[in-house]
């Protein structure tokens, strides 16, 4: 679902593809809307790198469809494509050429000239905070100005959709704090991102909705708190001076699902912690038991990636 957003500007529709024996995406279907920060992640060898190329029009797919902004989509619309841009994890740009040239290089490939392009180069390369370095050649520059550059030239022909893979990788927290921000400034004004990372934290942080992709199908497709709310939280307390039922008298509090007695204490599993905390407080103080130890887990984005896809994000 896609709720408030507007239409999809992305149907992927039972898309296929098999390289040789080994199938590569196995019937993958999802939509994205207008105006989404979507997340896609997944583990090395998932398909996701083979979506990617379906979706951004370098490969075609052996079956099923793609919509891109309603239309038809496949790597022969090159009006489509320009509509498009790709921050590739592998980068992109020259390092013998200076920022500036790099940045005008890629706004030609997409047919733009004159006056506009200059204006937009310059843009751009204030955008990414590399104004003042935009006669300086690429090779000479740090990994994090490099992934900087490598934003600018996806972006500088004005693409309505954009995909970025892993555009932090290897960077600094400056750099890193740069590229957070200029995502999110497409996304407010108006752009479509698709976001991939090995870095969970930023895909918590920056998107609405996440996909897990793995063995070539999708796994999950959901917002981040329904995502969740896949797993169970847990609470661990040790009580002093607890009655023999205590254990029962927890597992009837509201909102507890199970409760397990361990040899220092329980284990209590919710969907909701604060207010069992709460519950469970008031119940210490009703029996005449002290509270000696709590620990809480919640669910996180890493545990529910394991729990889909039974492997680290970077197997």
């Amino acid at each position: 679902m896609i709720g408030a957003m507007t239409a999809p500007v992305l149907e992927v529709v039972e898309v296929r593809k098999r390289y040789g024996p080994t199938v590569a995406l196995d019937g993958v279907s999802l939509a994205i809307g207008g105006g989404e920060l979507f997340g896609l992640l997944g583990p090395n060898g998932a398909g996701k790198t083979t979506l990617i190329g379906i979706l951004t029009g370098l490969t075609d797919a052996d079956a099923g469809t793609v919509r891109l902004f309603g239309e038809p989509f496949d790597r022969s619309r090159r009006d489509l494509r320009r509509l498009v841009g790709i921050g590739t994890q592998d980068l992109s740009i020259y390092p013998d050429l200076t920022a500036r040239e790099n940045v005008r290089f890629f706004g030609k490939l997409y047919g733009m000239g004159g006056t506009d392009l200059s204006a937009r180069i310059e843009e751009v390369l204030s955008a990414v905070g590399l104004a003042d370095r935009g006669d300086d050649r690429a090779g000479t520059f740090s990994g994090g100005m490099k992934r900087r550059l490598n934003l600018a030239v996806a972006v500088v022909h004005r693409p309505r959709l954009v995909f970025l893979d892993e555009p932090t990788t290897g960077v600094d927290p400056q750099s890193r704090n740069h590229i957070y921000q200029q995502v999110k400034a497409l996304n407010a004004a108006g752009v479509t991102v698709v976001y991939t990372s090995h870095y969970l934290e930023e895909v918590e942080h920056l998107c609405r909705r996440i996909a897990v992709l793995d063995g070539g199908k999708i796994l999950a497709c959901d917002t981040l708190p329904s995502l969740l709310k896949t797993l169970d939280a847990s609470l661990r307390i040790a009580a002093a001076n607890a009655p023999a039922d205590f254990a029962d008298r927890l597992a009837a509090l509201d909102g507890v699902k199970r409760v397990e007695p361990r040899p220092d204490g329980y284990k209590l599993v919710a969907d909701d912690l604060p207010p069992v905390l709460a519950k469970v407080a008031a119940l210490c103080a009703a029996a005449g038991a002290t509270l000696t130890a709590v620990s809480t887990r919640e669910p996180t984005l890493e545990r529910v990636f394991l729990h889909l896809t039974g492997r680290e994000l970077r197997d």
